[in-house]
């Protein structure tokens, strides 16, 4: 597996000429870091006016491994190949690095990038991309790749430090400044610039023969070092290192490297917004940095937040009088870390008359509007402290818990919650205090650990009686002028008492059904599955010419491809896939086909769009400007992997991927709408289907599209 490592942007608060004079200390050897043993200098090219300079140099590094794994790889020292690329005019240093010794079964190619501040040409940013692809090595793979990952990031830890301290050394000499590079007085020759262009074109095509010779290919070497150059992009496209520790907090270099590279492949898949940078964050902590389990839940749970409308929970959603009244919890100041308090007076809260009065559902979205409000808390407290906070503290008050309160359908609702807010709100419970925790309660434990992260359960802190008085208790964690009145505190507590709800307001089984199904069915999307032969088809008929068809969906599982088709005739009506194992059991599931298999592409229907293949993952929203009335179909269809064109065989990559879409079987979410061509025409033009997201936790928005013979680009925000 290739390992990859993207640094954030390091801002130098100092000119790019001084910091180049600083870096150049670095060599022949730097006494910081004690592996670089020496370096050569191999081949050097400088232009006639001295604004280019081209430098590679052959270094030796002393790798920090076993004595016995040295012996069998038959080697004391590990040679790279740096190639440094100075342009002074444009006040650049391109630094490419690939490794010689092994080259034939290790590949490490590595880019860093010394460039000016977009935004103040006195400070100087460095970026580094890498990766680490081991073929194999003496049966030692997992071992070298350990030992290769804790060196590289140990040296990059060292490398702010390294120029800071060459910095300090140049000033103690008394040179605080470095003048810019000017153009001499009298341009060089035509002659002669055409000899410098091709020396440097004959030094820059050393470093490829040489590591060709040692088993590199030459794609590799196509792009610098074979590694992923920092993308281009405004200021607002990267993260800067300063800003990743005063808003996300301290985190080590490869956690630092998944954040990027899932908020790359993000602004990738998703081109209108994304999550906020402290959303992807706490994803990539409840799966421990591994960024593919990352990906595949924070997808799931931005496409549940979609589908239910969630981004607008706080401003759209009301909570009925009943929970206003008798849910015994509530924002309370903060604790002693910054994070906002949450009060839970969950023993005098009278759980069976709640769920009896509203419902599963209305509790479940009440809990949900808490988490939203307790996510808005925790951006205003990033402000307010000057440091980063990302969770919640939950003060859980047991007195008055009884077995009233393990009534079955209650727990019932009660797993229902921790499940959902387990799955999309992972990482923003900092701390749980349980206090006065009756004898009762082991058996709730017993019934609700189960369905808590190991992660989560580690947050817990319970205590018994008035044990929470003492040392280790409660005064530990919160600020004695902020401890409710109710736990013997001097702070008026505005969190309503609960008490018994009235059996008045109860209501009858078949009046909550339809009031939980009316919470949860009050989406405009709707859910389908696609299976390989049996694609997903809906019908759109068209009385007007140029109305404007408009769709927006989600691909939750698997690939597909998008197909706009026409036909002048009408389709059989749908019918539903016969095979039951295909059925799917979310509401408005279904798998319908329109189009008979005895009709003929190009006689009976034809195809008015390009296809369009989407991946998993992905969000995609457009338009069609039709050009005739008729029946107008959209399709989705699963997308097969192509075989390769000289062997009509399947690659082993597209196997492999192919065997993770279980029983061929993908799922979408999808919304589509006409608009009269009266209602469109001067309000907005066509969009291309391009892809992007819309949740309310994104921080920055970009979109893009191109033109269609029937699509014009424009810009989609939806609101």
């Amino acid at each position: 597996m290739v390992q990859k490592y993207q640094s954030p942007v390091r801002v130098y608060k100092h000119p790019f000429e001084l910091i180049m004079a600083a870096y150049e200390r670095r060599f022949p050897t730097c006494p910081l870091i004690p592996m670089f043993v020496d370096s050569d200098t191999v081949n050097e090219f400088r232009s006639e006016d001295g604004a280019i300079h081209i430098i590679e140099r052959r270094c030796k590094l002393d790798i920090d491994a076993p004595r016995l794994l040295k012996k069998i790889a038959g080697v004391d020292y590990v040679y790279f190949v740096q190639k440094n690329s100075l342009n002074s005019r444009e006040r650049t240093l391109h630094i490419e690095a690939h490794n010689e010794t092994f080259a034939n079964r290790v590949i490490i190619k590595e880019h860093c990038c010394y460039t000016v501040h977009p935004e103040n040409e006195d400070w100087t940013c460095f970026e580094q991309s890498a990766s680490l692809d081991i073929k194999s090595f003496f049966g030692f793979e997992s071992t070298v790749e350990k030992i290769a990952m804790k060196q590289y990031t140990s040296n990059i830890k060292k490398g702010k430090e390294i120029i800071e301290y060459y910095l300090h050394q140049l000033e103690e000499e008394g040179i605080t400044f470095v003048p810019r590079w000017t153009p001499p007085p009298l341009a060089p020759s035509a002659e002669t610039a055409a000899s410098c262009r091709k020396r440097a074109a004959s030094l820059a095509s050393v470093a490829p023969e040489a590591a060709q010779k040692e088993g590199l290919s030459s794609e590799a070497l196509s792009s610098p070092s074979g590694a992923s150059e920092p993308a281009a992009g405004t200021p607002d496209d990267k993260l800067d290192a300063d800003y990743i520790k005063r808003y996300l907090g301290d985190l080590t270099p490869l956690q630092e490297s998944c954040l990027i590279r899932l908020r790359q492949w993000l602004q990738e898949t998703h081109k209108g917004k994304i999550p906020k940078d402290e959303h992807i964050l706490r994803f990539l902590r409840a799966r421990d940095f591994n960024i593919d389990k990352a990906r595949e839940i924070m997808c799931q749970s931005l496409t549940w937040r979609k589908q239910h409308q969630v981004d607008y929970i706080l401003d759209t959603w009301n909570p009925p009088q009943v929970l206003q009244d008798y849910y015994a919890g509530g924002w309370h100041h903060h604790d002693k870390d910054g994070r906002p308090l949450y009060v839970l007076r969950l023993g005098q809260m009278d759980t069976k008359g709640l769920v009896r009065a509203l419902g599963e559902e209305a509790l479940l979205r009440y809990v949900l509007s808490i988490n939203e409000e307790g996510l808005r808390r925790c951006e205003e407290n990033t402000k307010v402290f000057g440091r980063p906070i990302s969770s919640w503290t939950c003060l859980v008050d047991l007195e008055g818990l009884n077995m009233r309160h393990l009534w079955r359908p209650g727990v019932k609702a009660l797993l229902r919650i921790i499940e959902v807010v387990e799955a999309n709100y992972p990482e923003t419970l900092g701390r749980l205090l349980i206090l006065r925790a009756p004898r009762v309660f082991p058996v709730l434990w017993t019934l609700v650990s189960p369905f808590i992260d190991d992660n989560t359960r580690r947050k817990f802190l319970i205590y018994a009686g008035n044990d929470y008085q003492g040392p280790g208790g409660l005064l530990d964690y919160i600020d004695k002028e902020v401890i409710p009145d109710f736990l013997g505190g001097e702070c008026m507590c505005e969190v309503p008492e609960g008490g018994l709800v009235p059996k008045s307001l109860y209501r009858t089984a078949e009046e909550l059904e339809n009031e939980d199904l009316k919470l949860w069915t009050e989406t405009i999307y709707q859910s389908a599955s696609v299976f390989k032969g049996a694609p997903h088809e809906i019908l759109v008929q068209i009385v007007d010419a140029s109305s404007v068809i408009t769709w927006d969906f989600d691909v939750c599982k698997g690939d597909i491809v998008f197909n706009i088709y026409h036909s002048k005739r009408s389709p059989q009506p749908p019918k539903k896939d016969s095979l039951g194992a295909h059925s799917i059991t979310s509401p408005g599931g279904n798998n319908v086909q329109l189009i008979d298999r005895a009709w003929q592409l190009g006689r009976d229907y034809s195809m008015v769009e390009s296809p369009l293949i989407c991946r998993e993952g992905e969000s995609v929203q457009g338009s069609h400007v039709t050009r005739w009335p008729g029946f107008y179909i959209l399709q989705w269809k699963f997308h097969s992997m192509p075989a390769c064109a000289a062997t009509n065989l399947p690659r082993v990559d597209d196997v492999l991927a192919s065997l993770q879409v279980s029983s061929h079987k993908c799922k979408v979410m999808y919304y589509t709408e006409v608009i009269g061509s009266e209602d469109f025409r001067g309000s907005m033009t066509s969009l291309e289907s391009s892809h992007s997201g819309f949740s309310q936790l994104s921080a920055a928005t970009t979109s893009s599209s191109q033109s269609h013979s029937s699509s014009m680009a424009s810009r989609w925000r939806l609101c």
